[in-house]
Parts: C-alpha cells; structure tokens; sequence
C-alpha cells in the first residue's frame, strides 16, 4: 500500500511511539495486559495507514463532464448565492469525507487555474451549514471552454490540515491532485446554474472517477 507524502512523517512518528509503548509495557506490564497493548497499537496503525493511503485508480476523463473532487457522501445539493469568484446565484454540491474516505482531493476539471485563495476561520462540524463560510478553507478557481467553477477545501472539527497544491495561473487536469485534507472533511463544487447535477444527496462518490455534474 502506497503512502501519501503528507502523512510519512505522522506514520513514522506513529511506529516510533507505538513500538516505544510496546517496549515499555513489555518491561513493567504482566503478559494478559501486553498483548491488549500489542492488539490496540496494531488497530491504531493500520487506522493511520489508512487515513494516508493512495488508491490505485483510473481517473475519469471528459471535458464536458464534472468529477467528483473527494471521495465521500453528497450531503448538500442547492442553489446558493455565490459572492467569490462565482458571484452570483450558482449551484452548490457538498461532499463529506469520513475520517475513513481517501483523503485526497482531485481536480474536478481540466482548466486554467484563475483564481486560488486560503482563508483563516473557525473549525465547526464539517456538517455545519455555515462550515463552508466560516470554517478554515481553500478555494479555487478554473475555467474551462465550458464553463468555469470554484472548489473549496473546508476544514473541520477533527480535520485542521488543509494542502492545497493548486497554483494560480497553472493548469489543472482532470483527476489529478488537487490538495489533501488530513483526517476528513468536506469538499464544495459550485457550479453554473445550468450544470446538469448527475448525483443526489446520500450518494457515494469517488474521486477523480464519479461525474457529478455536466456543463450546458
């Protein structure tokens, strides 16, 4: 299993720790209680591993289509009022990323990068209606012959990491990397008004693979 750069160093410090814990308990603890130790210092491992882990996969690739940008659960999909870089009523579609999701972000489109911005905030539950307002985030711009749109990295309760690898007048492709955000959170696409939403809300997306949208 492949791991992500942005977690080496938590995984080594992990290890170092745990096999640390380990020498100590089997030093000072009676046999029953080590082994307990030995079990829960696997679990805890193989969850850091997975938090960090890069997926093997095949990115979805269509100029006229939309990928998802995270793997996760759409939980909003409305028209909003939109007042960065897409001023104006557009179509919002939210995904949450479970602290058990792949934790990479993918570009949704292929496109020049216009516009990237990180703003300090606040950490609500990423479920929060105003988590994508108030929270720490990263947004970014592309425009495409299409059309163009605005993703935002939001930061949540546990997730207070955002990577963001987009850089402003670059070119982003599809399904690509896009950034990281460490331990889950939620990712927003907002999207013309005459996108053609493909997903409903409760439904599993992958990332860099589902279409979740198409442009007019």
């Amino acid at each position: 299993m492949k791991i992500h750069r942005e977690g080496r160093w938590i995984v080594l410090i992990t290890l170092v720790l745990l096999l640390a814990l380990l020498a100590l308990t089997a030093l000072f603890l009676p046999y029953q209680l080590n082994y307990l130790v030995t079990v829960l210092s696997l679990v805890v491992l193989i969850l850091v591993l997975r938090f960090f882990r890069v997926p093997t996969r095949r990115p979805f690739l269509d100029e006229n289509n939309i990928c998802a940008p995270a793997d996760g659960k759409v939980v909003v999909i409305e028209k909003v009022e939109q007042k960065e870089y897409l001023t104006g009523p557009c179509m919002q579609v939210s995904i949450f990323m479970s602290i058990h999701d792949v934790h990479i972000n993918y570009f949704p489109v292929s496109g020049k990068i216009s516009y990237q911005r990180y703003h300090p905030g606040r950490y609500l539950l990423a479920r929060h209606p105003k988590s994508s307002e108030l929270n720490e985030r990263s947004s970014v711009g592309i425009e495409t012959p299409q059309g163009s749109l605005l993703v935002r990295q939001v930061a949540g309760y546990v997730a207070r990491r955002i990577c963001c690898y987009a850089k402003e007048g670059a070119l982003a492709k599809q399904g690509s990397e896009m950034g990281f955000i460490k331990f889950g959170s939620r990712l927003d696409l907002f999207l013309p008004l005459d996108a053609r939403i493909m997903v409903i809300p409760g439904q599993r997306v992958y990332g860099g693979i589902t279409p979740v949208a198409s442009f007019k």
